[in-house]
């Protein structure tokens, strides 16, 4: 059995602890798609806002820190893609390029960018400790709301701090909550695994 070994000044992500393979890339690109499409679909409905919790952004942040930048990247586009193409992968099983184009479309879009993020922080052993998978979990969220946040604004034609007010504020308590999950479920996952390649 042959385990990616990365280059010197960074370290392996969970997903380097399996054989490398080209079809376990793909599989592990594909599988972050579909469980973030799985996880769009647990929905609690803000009445205030356009925008709804979800548990998407868990998804896409533990497939980006599982997977690293590119995989993980990758597999959010993938799942982008997917949805823009008409598969119900959104919130609540939405779909099509209109989804992506009205008030809450930026939040996808930023799913690739915080996963790179997220993918990248575990690249440099962010998550092997509690308070590096939280810092990198913060960070990923944040990523995930500055695309976000004012794409709700000019989309939905809110002002910024309008935006704000419903695209994010709403969401810190829920992400806060996440993080701690995260924190608690990365470290020991790499305990399980051995030693870090």
């Amino acid at each position: 059995m042959s385990v990616a070994v990365p280059t010197a000044g960074v370290r392996a992500v969970l997903a380097d602890t399996l054989p490398r393979s080209a079809v376990r890339d793909v599989a592990m690109v594909v599988g972050a798609a579909l469980l973030t499409a799985a996880a769009s679909r647990l929905v609690i409905p803000l009445g205030f806002s356009p925008a709804s919790i979800t548990g998407a952004t868990f998804a896409v942040l533990v497939t980006g820190a599982a997977l690293g930048p590119f995989r993980g990247a990758a597999g959010q586009a993938l799942y982008v893609a997917l949805g823009a193409f008409g598969l119900p992968f959104f919130t609540g099983g939405g779909s099509g390029v209109a989804f992506l184009a009205g008030a809450t479309g930026g939040y996808p879009v930023g799913f690739v960018l915080a996963a790179a993020l997220v993918g990248w922080c575990a690249r440099r052993g962010w998550d092997g400790t509690p308070w590096g998978t939280a810092a990198a979990f913060a960070l990923g969220s944040a990523v995930i709301y500055l695309v976000g946040v004012p794409w709700l604004a000019a989309a939905g034609g809110f002002g910024l701090p309008e935006a704000v007010r419903l695209g994010l504020l709403p969401f810190l308590v829920g992400d806060a909550l996440k993080a701690v999950l995260a924190a608690a479920v990365l470290p020991v996952a790499w305990r399980l695994a051995g030693d870090r390649p």
